[in-house]
């Protein structure tokens, strides 16, 4: 039997994303870890209607993509993690948001009462429905009609979140407890407000709230030992799946990984580096630390409550 198996996601979504389903899940023949892998913005399937309705050339709008990541954490399956990767792009799309972060500004007709129309990611451009790509960038020609909004919300947004739901809750019964490691990637310009250094890895457990802080202890200890350079929360704490799946007293875990592109790809060109290799197995050897980490670095109430 293979140690691989891809699960096409429960969706009946008719967008175009090349042949590909909109996410996946892909589960080794055991699960031997309690750990699940997100990588939510590494999708790279752009529908030809999408392309067609932007005023970026195909380079351009990949700038908010957190490129291969999915790729650079395939290795956790064979270890015995399962992996929910998206497909579909970011600038389509964006679920490591609220469900309807969205901008008025954007959409020809009336949103429902219930969008969140003020938060910060909605006047930044950077909502459910991305205006901007990184750099300031406008996406799109013409305003979308809401329907538009909705159905992307509808039919990718909520099967992607109940897929990490259902996962997390088999997880959390079969071991106990459950770590998601949330997985993306930042520009290699990223600078942190209190220094000059631009870091090879942010760690983000918003603020030790999503996590035990002893997980993020040892994921910091171990990646500083391989000698990279390490930040925490600054400036990036954990987006709407962390702190929205993070519920450390109930025996659910979620860290956040952001890794520099600069350590493996040529941002410029979109295209892996030479670097990429090296990264790949560093990163399977972090895994394997993290994941046998043991089961006393949880909060004793976590365990507990089970």
């Amino acid at each position: 039997m293979s140690d691989i198996s891809q699960q096409p996601a429960e969706t009946p979504f008719e967008a175009d994303f090349n042949g590909c389903p909109a996410f996946d899940v892909l589960s080794p023949a055991d699960q031997r870890l309690p750990y699940v892998f997100n990588s939510p913005h590494s999708g790279r399937q752009y529908p030809r209607s999408f392309l067609a309705s932007s005023r970026l050339d195909e380079l351009a709008i990949r700038r908010s993509e957190d490129a291969y990541v999915d790729d650079l954490f395939a290795h956790v399956v064979p270890l015995g993690a399962p992996l929910l990767r998206a497909h579909f792009p970011r600038a389509y799309l964006d679920v490591n948001r609220e469900p309807y972060e969205l901008d008025p500004k954007m959409f020809d007709g009336r949103l429902p009462p219930y969008a969140n129309v003020r938060s910060i990611r909605v006047a930044g451009g950077l909502g459910t429905v991305a205006r901007i790509v990184s750099e300031n960038h406008e996406i799109y020609r013409h305003k979308l009609p809401v329907r538009e909004a909705l159905a992307r919300v509808e039919e990718i947004y909520k099967p992607y979140h109940s897929t990490l739901r259902r996962l997390l809750a088999q997880t959390h019964v079969t071991f106990g407890y459950a770590v998601l490691i949330d997985c993306h990637s930042m520009p290699s310009t990223v600078k942190c407000q209190t220094t000059d250094t631009r870091p090879d890895f942010i760690l983000g457990d918003r603020y030790g709230t999503s996590c035990s802080s002893e997980l993020t202890d040892f994921a910091c200890m171990t990646l500083r030992n391989m000698g990279y350079t390490v930040n925490r929360n600054k400036p990036y704490a954990g987006g709407f799946i962390t702190e929205h799946y993070g519920r450390p007293a109930s025996g659910l875990h979620a860290l956040q990984i952001e890794i520099n592109r600069g350590l493996y790809m040529n941002e410029t060109t979109q295209e892996p580096s030479s670097g990429f290799a090296d990264l790949f197995d560093n990163l399977r050897e972090f895994t394997r630390e993290l994941t046998s980490m043991p089961d006393a670095a949880l909060p004793a109430d976590s365990i507990a409550a089970e």
